[in-house]
Order: structure tokens, then C-alpha cells, then sequence
């Protein structure tokens, strides 16, 4: 089902109102839809270069307006239709630690999801949850998805096609590393200035217990 889903998502690359579909899917894919918009904006920009950072433009402000219905979704919805969605999402085990996280690290931990694999919709559900401060929420993930999707576009942009096989292979791993650099330094500092080697942590708690489902 979820191939079928794929296909059925990147088949809208070719529709004449592809840019729709673009900004549709990044805005459900922030706070329910399976299927990552990043192989659709992808091929949107792989047929019309020059159209690429549009395209990407596109893609961060519907995820950005996407992350918002998620954070509404698990600020007042959570017990009606947040626990079914992370459940249909199969991420109930990663909740307890996506929320200790988010507490923890607050812009940090949504940075990190936004720009790297780590499925954006857990932490944008969770944020409404754990009621992180709106305008860090609204910021953090501006930056994180424009992180990604501008820089998809920027390539297709300068180097156009040949690009795609660098892009798909390479994307994630740059994107991660970068943010990496960019957050590692604080989040350091933090763990360093709190408890210590403190084995009372409810975060390294509720990774154990994940890791041990």
C-alpha cells in the first residue's frame, strides 16, 4: 500500500498543477502523511531547473504551515487524534523520547528533525504536546525545512540535472552533518552544565525502554 502511495505521490510531479500538489503534500507530510515530499521536489526540479528554488520556496512554507497543523494536532487534539495518528505512523515507542527530547532541547530538537530523517511529524505532534513556545516552534522549523528543500533547489538550480545522483545519495548525510556541527556544540554544553552522568534521566530512560521494545 504504501508503494502504491509512493507512485501514486510522485505521478503529480508531471501534473499541470504540480505546484499544488507540491505545497499539498509538504503540508501533510508535516503532521500526517507517510510519504516524504523530498523525491517529488526532486523531480519537479529535475524538469524545470530553472523553476527550482521556487519549487523549494514552495516546500518549506507548506511544511512550515504543516507543522503548525501537527503542533495544533497535539496541543488540543491529542487524546482524540494525535494518539491514533502517531500510532498509524507506527511511532508510539519514539513518542515518550521525541517529548523528553523536545523539553530537553526545544529549538535544537526540532532543528534536527526538520533537516535530517528523523520523521518531522513525531516532533511537530509532539511539540504541541509538551506546549513548546510557538514562536521558537515557527522558527526552528522554518530554518530546518528551508535547510533541506532550498538546498535541494539551489542545486538543481547552478548545476541542474546532473546534480540528481548526488543529491540522492549524498542529501541526507550533508544536511545531517551540517546540523550536527551546527547544534552539537550547544547541545553539549547543555548535557555538560545539567546533572552530569545523572542516571535519573527520563530521557535516557525512555530511549532504554525503546530500544529494549
Amino acid at each position: 500500500m504504501l508503494r502504491k502511495l509512493y507512485d501514486w505521490t510522485m505521478d503529480k510531479a508531471a501534473h499541470r498543477h504540480a505546484v499544488w500538489w507540491l505545497a499539498f503534500f509538504c503540508f501533510v507530510e508535516a503532521s500526517f502523511f507517510p510519504i516524504p515530499p523530498h523525491p517529488l521536489l526532486g523531480l519537479m526540479c529535475l524538469a524545470e531547473p530553472k523553476k527550482a528554488i521556487r519549487f523549494a520556496l514552495v516546500a518549506t512554507l507548506a511544511s512550515v504551515a504543516g507543522a503548525l497543523l501537527g503542533y495544533a494536532i497535539g496541543w488540543g487534539l491529542y487524546d482524540t487524534v494525535g494518539v491514533r495518528l502517531i500510532g498509524a505512523l507506527g511511532l508510539t515507542d519514539s513518542f515518550p523520547v521525541a517529548a523528553c527530547h523536545l523539553r530537553k532541547y526545544d529549538f535544537e530538537a526540532i532543528l534536527i528533525a526538520g533537516a535530517t530523517p528523523v520523521p518531522f511529524k513525531l516532533l511537530t505532534i509532539t511539540a504541541g504536546f509538551v506546549g513548546m513556545n510557538l514562536v521558537s516552534f515557527v522558527l526552528s522549523s522554518l530554518f530546518a525545512r528551508a535547510l533541506i528543500f532550498v538546498t535541494v533547489g539551489v542545486l538543481f538550480r547552478v548545476f541542474g540535472a546532473p546534480i540528481k545522483r548526488v543529491i540522492d545519495k549524498y542529501l541526507g548525510l550533508v544536511t545531517t552533518a551540517f546540523v550536527v556541527l551546527l547544534v552539537g556544540g550547544v547541545l553539549v554544553l547543555t548535557t555538560l552544565s545539567g546533572s552530569g552522568s545523572d542516571k535519573s534521566d527520563p530521557c535516557a530512560a525512555a530511549t532504554t525502554v525503546k530500544a529494549g521494545g
